[in-house]
């Protein structure tokens, strides 16, 4: 084994592999240490602890180590310190036990927190975190750490990638790797606090607490905590006490009934939390199972352990099985021998008076099959939150709470649109925190208005995972000019996310898309920056080109996801960049087909037989001839708004809002230089102030102010970037489709 080696440790900022125990080195480093990536280290500061060795981006330094701040906290060093390095051999943990916050304890069972840590080198006294490490996964672990990331979002909510938990022991080793053979287990007795988090405030159980992971002894959640449920409630509550309690009326009427029931909706909506209120209403005991778990086993493990379930389950009183994640079991396009023995199980159950309730949040990867009326006859769909839900919702969670006199959760609830009940759960919970931190000496802290403020500001919808548009502190009204432009986008943007109930009321549907067309720099991108600001409304952003792929299907998959997510997220604002890239006119494409097929499935989303409610698309290009014909007609992108150039009034407008925090001497006349800047575009402005303030710093670096001399400079720089030719073209076509 090589001879260690002594480096510096310096943190990766914003690194893929954040916080799933991954250290980046040098290829050359890494040859002369003789490990490959995946292999473990031992890291040794003024703590000792272990990482996975990876190759570091090109350009990288010999003489570092690139670790995470978890990491670099477990080695008790700062960034800049020196560290020791030592390839280890790789071995297996036997026993890992680990320390959480109560909450956590209860809501994620050690199978999942086995599938969280697989892959990762633990050492006692180490912080570790729930992200999967699926950085440098077996291929074979690849679906096992999919879904533990799905089920972990599901029942933790956006939380889940923000908690620490600490490694207790690791049993007859310093370092080890958790397999699939791992025991995992919590540490008995009371948990406390893990290392690098704070102590959670007074508070409620949160109405989207998942069971099927939780203490089987702790108290169920009532009906009356799951505000917005009541309905899908009373209809399960109905079926099961009519199978459970009156059976005889069914057998005097000559029928039976059905108590296999699959329950849909969006991660952390409260589905499990609905199967076991109603289960203590009517008086059935519920039995929590976590369908990834069972997929995890070995097909002849798992099909025992599904029948041991269901000896269990016939041999009391009235009793629920409760399948967690469905489509694990019973996957859409790859069901198994695994896949029919639960069928064949939920069949036996069913036909023998027990109930059998699966939740999913992925209706579309269930088997169909596994819907027959012999199995899972009665489907239950859990909605999104709307504003008046959320509303009630936020109310249940902050019962515990103190809260100061300024707090107006209306105003919190309309701020939260795709908000589900685990991530209103955990804007409270960091509310309480941003409280905490602000009282830590009070004896009667309170969480005020300015705590909530905070805590929307880093809580975002699980929905928005993937795909967010970072919203600029900008509005409507910090866009200067361009006043036909922004009633255009105010009618067909704002009214139908802010106004849905208007457009009912009328009987009218509201406008489904709008394309946004102009030359390069006009601030088409802004615009859309500045609608989000205005509006209440989760903003999805995508390039045209991202959705597109060599794999066949992958594109569609990829149109599909991206619109589902936007429905689960609703009201929403679909932001298509370039689209042109995503739908050119079909039949002159060469790449066999791929953007044809991405044309058609764009158009079944915008137009299709599902509906689209409460979803508006906006598709921006400096090249609307280039898009098919079919998405710009009526019922699909239907308004085409001509974002012009800027003229000398928006120039200086512009350069007005560019130079708002630049020291300009009294002598610039902005309005003169406006005047002046013919062919500019808004981004050919803004580089201009920019160019003018490195001028001025050239000059000196004690420079104060930006004078008339240090913009002439930059005149001389910043060039026109508008094509006249082209300008001329888009204002013609604008003459004849544009709505603006």
């Amino acid at each position: 084994m090589p001879d260690d080696l002594t480096l510096t440790v310096t943190q990766r900022p914003a690194a893929l592999d954040a916080r799933r125990g991954i250290v980046r080195l040098h290829p050359e480093v890494m040859a002369a240490l003789a490990v490959n990536p995946g292999d473990p280290l031992r890291l040794t500061g003024r703590r000792t602890t272990a990482g996975i060795a990876a190759r570091a981006e090109a350009g990288a330094s010999r003489a570092l180590l690139y670790a995470d701040d978890l990491t670099i906290g477990n080695l008790g060093l700062r960034d800049g310190a020196q560290v020791t390095v030592t390839p280890v051999p790789v071995v297996a943990a036997r026993r890992v036990t680990l320390s959480g916050t109560a909450e956590i304890v209860a809501l994620v069972s050690p199978e999942m927190l086995r599938l969280a840590l697989l892959g990762k080198v633990v050492s006692a006294g180490d912080d570790v975190s729930l992200l999967p490490q699926d950085v440098l996964p077996e291929a074979s672990h690849r679906s096992l750490v999919e879904a533990a990331r799905r089920s972990l979002a599901n029942r933790v909510g956006y939380a889940w990638t923000s908690t620490l938990l600490q490694v207790v022991e690791v049993a007859d080793a310093d370092a080890a790797l958790v397999t699939m053979d791992t025991v995992v287990a919590w540490r008995e007795g009371p948990s406390s606090s893990p290392a690098g988090t704070l102590p959670e405030p007074a508070r409620t159980e949160p109405a989207s607490t998942d069971p099927a992971s939780t203490d089987p002894d702790a108290a169920p959640p009532s009906v009356d905590d799951l505000p917005g449920l009541r309905a899908q409630a009373h209809e399960l509550t109905e079926l099961l006490d009519l199978g459970f309690h009156h059976r005889e009326v069914l057998g005097r009427l000559g029928t039976t009934v059905s108590l296999g029931v699959l329950v849909s909706g969006p991660a952390g909506s409260g589905k499990s939390a609905l199967v076991r209120a109603v289960a203590a209403s009517v008086g059935a005991t519920v039995l929590p199972v976590w369908a990834p778990e069972l997929a995890a086993l070995t097909n002849d493990a798992a099909a025992t352990r599904l029948r041991a379930l269901a000896r269990d389950l016939r041999s009391g009183g009235p009793a629920v099985l409760l399948v967690a994640d469905v489509e694990a079991l019973a996957p859409r396009d790859e069901a198994g021998p695994l896949a029919t023995v639960f069928r064949q199980v939920v069949s036996e159950l069913v036909r023998g008076g027990a109930a059998v309730v699966c939740t999913t949040s992925r209706p579309e990867a269930v088997d169909p099959s596994l819907r027959a009326p012999d199995l899972l006859a009665v489907q239950l769909a859990v909605p999104l939150p709307d504003e008046a839900m959320r509303r009630e919702q936020l109310r249940v969670l902050t019962r515990g709470m103190p809260l100061a006199e300024d707090v107006r959760l209306d105003d919190v609830a309309g701020r939260t649109p795709g908000f589900v009940a685990a991530d209103l759960g955990a804007l409270a919970r960091e509310a309480g925190v941003r409280a905490a931190l602000r009282q830590k000496d009070a004896e009667a802290p309170t969480v005020a208005m300015a705590d909530f403020e905070a805590a929307l500001d880093v809580v975002r919808p699980t929905s928005m995972a993937e795909s967010t548009l970072e919203v600029a502190q900008v509005t409507l009204d910090d866009v200067g000019d361009l006043a036909d432009v922004k009633q255009v986008l105010t009618e067909s943007v704002l009214w139908p996310l802010t106004y849905p109930d208007t457009f009912a009321r009328l009987g009218v549907q509201p406008p489904r898309g709008v394309l946004l067309y102009g030359p390069p720099g006009c601030g088409k991108t802004y615009l859309v920056k500045a609608i989000a600001g205005t509006g209440r409304a989760n903003v999805l952003s995508v390039k045209g080109a991202e959705l597109l792929s060599k794999w066949v299907g992958d594109s569609e998959r990829a149109v599909r996801e991206l619109f589902r997510r936007a429905r689960e997220a609703a009201p929403t604002l679909v932001f298509l960049d370039e689209v042109d890239a995503l739908a050119p006119t079909r039949g002159q494409a060469t790449d066999g087909g791929t953007t044809d097929r991405v044309v058609a499935a764009l158009l079944t989303e915008l137009d299709g037989v599902e509906s689209l409610r409460n979803v508006v698309v906006i598709g921006a290009t400096n090249r609307p001839d280039l898009i098919d014909p079919a998405l710009l007609r009526p019922g699909r992108l239907e308004r085409l708004v001509f974002v012009p150039p800027p003229d000398g009034e928006a120039r200086a407008a512009i350069l007005r809002a560019s130079s708002r925090s630049v020291p300009l001497d009294d002598a610039v006349d902005l309005d003169a230089l406006g005047a002046e800047l013919a062919g500019f575009s808004a981004a050919d402005c803004a580089a201009l102030i920019r160019e003018a303030a490195l001028a001025a710093m050239r000059e000196s670096l004690e420079a104060t102010t930006v004078t008339a001399g240090h913009v002439a400079t930059a005149r001389e720089r910043v060039r026109a970037s508008l094509d006249p030719a082209q300008v001329a073209w888009l204002e013609a076509y604008a003459a004849t489709h544009s709505a603006g």
